[in-house]
């Protein structure tokens, strides 16, 4: 790696994800517009990255319309040329593999999220918390994940890593648990996967693994074995009150970082953030008493090695 980059983290911004919804906090984006403001907005703040979701504009509902995402991506290009775009393959609950992946040969991101393995998806104790919905979907969609498997098989993750070789779309690899490291080695001892693998530790799913500093230790070590302490790329995050503790225990690993109203609604105890700017601004505070500095887009694309095609 180059040297003057070594105190460099990427920081990337998930802007409004599928998990949370407006009846949660009024700031949640969902409209095209929010989206994409939110996205430049945070980009300006530190963010290398922006990881987009798109949502129904009339009531929140996540959505896999390529005209919400066209939208959303023009709106972030006409002020933002060089912000790396992140584009979902996660989508939302109950939709189709081929749904979640069809904005790779669409829109050619340069990134996009990739789930490397199935788990048990259950955010429904969030039905019982809410007393009252601001939309008719949120509760049953809550409710539904109950018994909800989040299916990501082999032939899944085989056909969308085809996909992406041939839209040259780097994958961010989502790995939810321990299982899930070793499912990238897989894919990549089999040539789905072409250079380093830049993985996403994603914690504290109900059904995947927690987000405590020894899980992530876990993971970290786990990947060291696997692929050589060289050999990859990772960035981690905690959902909920626990992004900021697992964001900066990775930065002391030397690892990279995920904040975002997709993962974490709060700027801090009973505090809703008012924008994703908000929590990059938090973020890039804590890199900063560390003499760590966040990496632009282009230094992110150096440290991903993005001019190796998948």
């Amino acid at each position: 790696m180059n040297g003057s980059i070594k105190n460099k983290r990427i920081l990337s911004c998930a802007i409004t994800g599928s998990i949370h919804s407006p009846t949660m906090s009024a700031y949640l984006p969902i409209t095209t517009e929010q989206i994409a403001r939110n996205a430049i907005d945070a980009a300006a703040a530190g963010a290398a990255a922006v990881h987009i979701h798109a949502r129904n504009p009339e009531n929140g509902m996540p959505s896999s319309k390529h005209e919400l995402f066209e939208e959303i991506i023009n709106l972030i290009r006409a002020e933002n040329k060089e912000v790396i775009i992140c584009l979902t393959t996660g989508g939302g609950a109950g939709m189709t593999v081929e749904e979640r992946s069809a904005v790779i040969p669409k829109f050619k991101p340069e990134l996009a999220s990739m789930n490397t393995g199935s788990i048990n998806w259950g955010i429904f104790d969030i039905a019982d918390k809410i007393q009252e919905f601001k939309y008719d979907w949120e509760k049953p969609m809550f409710a539904m994940t109950k018994g909800f498997v989040f299916q990501n098989t082999f032939a899944d993750m085989e056909g969308i890593l085809k996909v992406m070789e041939e839209n040259q779309t780097k994958p961010e690899l989502e790995c939810y648990d321990i299982g899930h490291i070793y499912n990238v080695k897989n894919m990549l001892d089999r040539g789905l996967l072409k250079g380093k693998p830049y993985l996403q530790f994603v914690m504290g799913i109900n059904g995947a693994i927690k987000a405590t500093p020894y899980d992530l230790l876990h993971m970290k070590q786990t990947a060291d074995r696997v692929f050589g302490s060289d050999g990859y790329v990772w960035s981690a995050f905690g959902a909920g009150r626990m992004e900021y503790p697992i964001c900066t225990q990775n930065l002391l690993l030397g690892g990279h970082v995920r904040v975002g109203m997709e993962d974490n609604l709060f700027l801090r105890k009973d505090v809703l953030a008012q924008s994703n700017a908000q929590l990059v601004e938090k973020m890039v505070r804590i890199m900063k008493e560390f003499d760590l500095e966040p990496a632009t887009p282009n230094e992110a694309r150096e440290i991903l090695d993005m001019n190796v095609k998948q």
